[in-house]
Formats: structure tokens, C-alpha cells, sequence
């Protein structure tokens, strides 16, 4: 069986101290027990793994006596508890336990940022140290791909995408299988608990219009009108389904040009996969007319994991005039703005006329299939 090193494993490491936390968040199915696994076998002393979804762990945490953490953790200086957010007040039992428990450093996962950060924000201010598990990434498949490899392969991805264990299924037939599973009875189960909603059929019918409008500004209103639901509750959802790692938002870059949109915003798929699950289109490339939707779904995605997975901090955007001049991908990074256009074709592209006149200062590069490994290295 295939493993991965992730990219965060080492950062992690480096990044576990005596008296903090380490909280690990990610979609449900990216290997955060798998990352656990992996740091235990680098990690060189005593630990005391626990699973949040055990109810017995839920209900022998509740005791909240410093006296009673001491003598549960023992001499152990290593706590590790996957699945963290199904344990209530979790936040305050951590606060506790590495506010009086002198060298204890704590790791915590959760599937889902409304469960983990929630719980652990305010009560752990200061004490934590938060890091994303994405799908593999581009990057984290270079240490099983050659150049050769790699060509063939970006076309599977872009079709079922990068969750872990596609790595491990090589029939087409069955990937679907996986990926359908995973719509159905994975992504949304939080929201559908948490928000206590019957149904997932509105969410998954505004999945489909979404996955239908890549690289396309969204009205929330149009939705609605779509949906027959308010504008309150489309816009719940979809912050529903950002926080459970389904969807990112992109909101339009502007400095006050009077020809920029900025107003609305476009939403994009973590993974191809999904996306493609959502639509039940799983056809090959050749076979597709959204091509391009799904080259820029891919490509923002991955450029997302390896701004996260490096900790780079960028401040990303769209950008767009009303007389239809566009860029894909605005990184705002350091005092310096570049506009990526992500082109499947490698035609080449000049930068838009009102973009070069408004910010003469900033860098235009085209990312294609020829060159993308490059912008995922920061080679270009």
C-alpha cells in the first residue's frame, strides 16, 4: 500500500511544543488518522492516543479536575485525540490540562472548522497552532510519479480527483462508486447533524448549480430564485459548505477602479472529484465540454493547498470589469501583485489593457499544462 509524506507532517513536528496545542482540521476522508499514525512513528515518547468518537472517552473527559487529568494522563507528556470535536467543551478541558499540567503538549483533529474551531478558538488563544489537511497535492504525489507519470495522471485528476484513498483504486468504476459514497454519506453529515436538516437534496441541488458555474461570478439571488429559497438561507448553506472543506470563495479584487466587479463572488471545489460527483459526469477529457472549468477548479485548488501547505500568507482574488476583462487568480502577497490566467490550451495570453494601466507595477503570468509544476514550486 502506497504512503504519502504530507507536506505538514514536518512543520507539525517542528511546531510541537511543551504547553501547546497542535489542532489538525480537514474534510472528513483526507488521512488525518493516517497524518496521526505518521507523527507517532517520528514522535520518540510515551503518548496517549484517544478517539473523540468513543463514547467512553467523551464521558471520561467531562470530569474537569486538574487532579483527575494529572493522574489520567499519568507520566505521559503526549495526548492525541483524533476526531476532538465530538467531545463537549473540549476546548475548556485542553485549556485546563495545558494550563496545569507543566510540559503536556496536545494534538487534536476534527472534519469540520464549525466543530473544531468553535470549540477550541477562545478557549485556546494563544496555546494553538492550526494546520489544513487538503487531498494529496501535486507536490505530495511527486514522490511516486515520474515526469511521464505525472502527464497521464493529471488528466485521471481532474476527472476523480486527490482524496487519499483513490490512490488505492485503479478501476474507473469503482472510483465512482467511492466518490458517489462520499457525497452522500460523508461531506454533508455534518452539516445535516449539526444543522439538524432532513434533507440534503437543497444542498446537493446547490452543489449542481455551482459546479456549473466554475469561474463564473455567482448571484446568490439567481440561486434563491433557482432553489425557491431565500437569498438568508443560500447564503447559510454555502457558509455551511465552506466550513465542512466542500467549497472556497473568491471575492473580486479591486482598488477602487470604477470599472471593477467586486461585488460578487466565485466559488470553487476543493476537489475535482467532488465536483464531478455532484454533476454524475465522470467522462473522459476528450469527452467533456468543461475542460476549462475543471483545468481552473483544479488548478485554484491545488494552488490553495500549496499556499497552505507552505504557510505562505496571500490574500487571493479574482479580477473583472464590467466590459468583461478578467484575470482567473489575483495573489496579493508581500506588497506585490500577480494575476494568474489558467489556461488548459498553452495559446498565449496577453494581460488585459485596463489591468496593465490601473497596476503597472504588477506581475501577469498563464498557467497551462505545460508550466503549472512550476507555479506549484514557485519556480515562475
Amino acid at each position: 500500500m502506497k504512503y504519502f509524506d504530507r507536506t505538514i507532517l514536518h512543520k507539525i513536528l517542528q511546531s510541537l511544543k511543551p504547553n501547546k496545542v497542535i489542532v489538525i482540521e480537514g474534510a472528513r476522508r483526507t488521512g488525518k488518522t493516517v497524518l496521526i499514525n505518521q507523527l507517532l512513528e517520528k514522535i520518540n515518547e510515551p503518548y496517549f492516543l484517544l478517539n473523540g468518537e468513543d463514547f467512553s472517552v467523551q464521558e471520561t473527559l467531562q470530569r474537569k479536575s486538574v487532579q483527575y487529568y494529572r493522574n489520567f494522563i499519568g507520566t505521559k507528556k503526549l495526548l492525541i485525540i483524533d476526531e476532538a470535536q465530538n467531545i463537549p467543551d473540549i476546548g475548556l478541558i485542553i485549556k485546563l490540562m495545558i494550563d496545569e499540567i507543566p510540559g503536556l503538549k496536545v494534538i487534536l483533529s476534527g472534519s469540520s472548522s464549525f466543530d473544531i474551531s468553535n470549540q477550541t478558538g477562545e478557549p485556546l488563544t494563544g496555546r494553538k497552532i492550526s494546520f489544513f489537511l487538503y487531498p494529496f497535492s501535486e507536490n505530495e504525489l511527486n514522490q511516486q510519479e515520474n515526469y511521464f507519470q505525472k502527464k497521464d495522471n493529471l488528466r485521471q485528476r481532474m476527472i476523480y480527483g486527490n482524496y487519499p484513498e483513490l490512490i488505492h483504486i485503479y478501476e474507473n468504476e469503482q472510483k465512482k462508486e467511492y466518490l458517489n459514497e462520499m457525497v452522500n454519506s460523508y461531506l454533508l453529515k455534518d452539516i445535516l447533524i449539526h444543522e439538524n436538516i432532513k434533507s440534503s437534496s437543497k444542498i446537493i441541488n446547490l452543489l449542481r448549480l455551482i459546479a456549473f458555474q466554475i469561474g463564473s461570478q455567482v448571484s446568490i439571488q439567481e440561486l434563491g430564485r433557482q432553489l425557491s429559497m431565500s437569498k438568508n438561507t443560500v447564503e447559510k448553506y454555502l457558509d455551511l459548505l465552506s466550513k465542512v472543506f466542500v467549497l472556497h470563495k473568491i471575492e473580486g479584487f479591486s482598488r477602487n477602479l470604477r470599472k471593477e466587479i467586486t461585488k460578487t463572488a466565485k466559488w470553487y471545489f476543493y476537489d475535482n472529484g467532488i465536483r464531478n460527483a455532484v454533476i454524475a459526469n465522470f467522462n473522459n477529457l476528450e469527452m467533456r465540454n468543461d475542460t476549462g472549468m475543471l483545468w481552473e477548479n483544479y488548478m485554484i485548488s491545488e494552488r490553495i493547498k500549496y499556499l497552505g501547505n507552505n504557510r505562505i500568507i496571500s490574500n487571493n482574488y479574482f479580477w473583472r470589469t464590467y466590459d468583461k476583462q478578467e484575470i482567473d487568480w489575483i495573489e496579493e502577497r508581500e506588497g506585490q501583485l500577480t494575476g494568474y490566467e489558467l489556461k488548459w490550451n498553452t495559446n498565449t495570453v496577453k494581460p488585459p489593457a485596463t489591468w496593465q494601466s490601473a497596476y503597472p507595477n504588477a506581475g501577469f503570468k498563464v498557467i497551462h499544462p505545460e508550466n503549472y509544476m512550476d507555479w506549484l514550486s514557485e519556480l515562475i
